[in-house]
């Protein structure tokens, strides 16, 4: 072979190659910030918790998180062939409500998802924020949004305490955290081990609290306290080696409590027994399968837990944002109010960025209907690009490391 061909073909070659090349180096780009912490940083902070043993985590019920080995096959394939059923018929309506100078006695924001900017008695509680575009490690593959963030970040008022339910993408972003590092001036109270992720992130050391279940922390007239969930925890390589957890907000005059991601638990009633009865719930309602049913509740599942609770108005939350389950789009709203209806429980779905006085519940509007679930796939959504197969390649690796 010439010299000439010899530099033809390396040519070639580089050519066909840089597309992948690229694309997988920005698929990587600040992949080791964003997972956080290493296993290592994170025994000594949590080695002492009487949920830790063996390396990680338990829950206080046996949990498997997910479906038994041979059923795998078949989620991955659900995985594949169906994820397009979770998407919107229409795009998702915003509100865009103005905050007051003063926090009130009892209002919440819903910001989607799980992000909500909750007041009571006049102090602000800014609960699992997450304003990325990508809940993913990588800026190229994982769940996008179904609607943009309703209010930008910086727009926010400032607030008493930023609480996080655990390390999942989708409830501790590595962007909204470092945007609020610029903005706010808040202490982060988290669930044991996530402190570490933080400190990895430049997050100062007084700006952050850990807590234990059932260790409570007091800012301002508010005691905020740890309290038990049924799920787990990971941000990919390693799983339950940070703790997850919901929380009592309690005031002198106001209860209220925050779910972020569970199963359901019969851990809720003791909850309702010594924190309750609360005044506002926030409950997860979306996300449920299956194949994880014992992590994720699904919209009946949160309505009992409500009745646990003491709860007198339930603000469903962990849907309508990401696509994370196979479900329709409005399905996880429409069971809720079904369920309510049969026990008579008030409920409030707002708009992401409406502003609900929960004092004054407003009378409930269907705006879900309007938007629907989409009813086929999108153009090209079995494509076989690389992020597709790389997600299905993720998605094999996960369920690996839950065996």
């Amino acid at each position: 072979m010439s010299s000439r061909s010899l530099l033809r073909r390396v040519a070639l070659t580089a050519a066909v190659l840089a597309g992948p090349v690229g694309w997988v180096t920005r698929a990587a780009w600040g992949l080791p910030t964003a997972l956080g912490a290493h296993r290592r940083w994170l025994r000594p902070v949590v080695a002492g918790s009487p949920h830790f043993s063996g390396g990680k985590f338990h829950n206080t019920l046996e949990t498997p998180a997910l479906a038994p080995a041979n059923t795998r096959d078949g989620l991955l394939r659900q995985w594949h062939d169906q994820r397009h059923v979770g998407l919107p018929g229409a795009p998702i309506p915003l509100a865009t409500s103005e905050f007051p100078a003063d926090a009130a006695e009892l209002a919440v924001t819903w910001l989607g998802h799980a992000s909500a900017l909750i007041e009571i008695d006049g102090q602000r509680v800014l609960a699992d924020p997450v304003w990325g575009f990508r809940v993913s490690p990588s800026p190229v593959f994982g769940p996008t949004r179904l609607h943009p963030a309703p209010v930008p970040l910086e727009d926010l008022p400032q607030v008493d305490v930023v609480l996080i339910s655990h390390d999942h993408y989708d409830h501790l972003d590595l962007p909204t955290v470092r945007e609020l590092l610029r903005t706010q001036t808040a202490p982060f109270v988290v669930p044991l081990g996530i402190g570490q992720h933080l400190r990895k992130w430049h997050v100062p050391e007084d700006r952050i609290v850990e807590l234990d279940w059932d260790q409570s922390h007091t800012i301002g007239g508010l005691t905020l306290t740890c309290t038990e969930a049924r799920h787990f925890s990971g941000r990919y390589f390693y799983r339950d080696t940070t703790l997850w957890a919901s929380w009592a907000i309690t005031g002198t005059r106001h209860r209220v409590f925050f779910g972020g991601d569970t199963g359901y638990t019969p851990a809720f009633a003791g909850i309702g027994a010594r924190f309750g009865p609360f005044d506002l719930t926030l409950l997860p309602i979306g996300a449920y399968n299956d194949a994880w049913h014992a992590i994720h509740m699904d919209p009946e599942e949160a309505m009992r837990a409500h009745g646990d609770l003491g709860g007198r108005v339930l603000l469903p939350i962990h849907w309508a944002t990401f696509n994370l389950a196979f479900h329709r789009w409005a399905e996880p709203v429409q069971r809720l109010l079904a369920a309510a209806g049969r026990v008579g429980a008030t409920v409030v779905v707002p708009l992401p960025g409406q502003r609900i006085d929960v004092l004054d519940p407003p009378e409930l509007g269907d705006w879900w209907t309007a938007v629907g679930s989409a009813e086929a796939p999108p153009e090209g959504v079995h494509g076989s690009g690389p992020g597709g197969a790389l997600l299905v390649r993720a998605a094999t690796r996960l369920l690996r490391i839950g065996g």
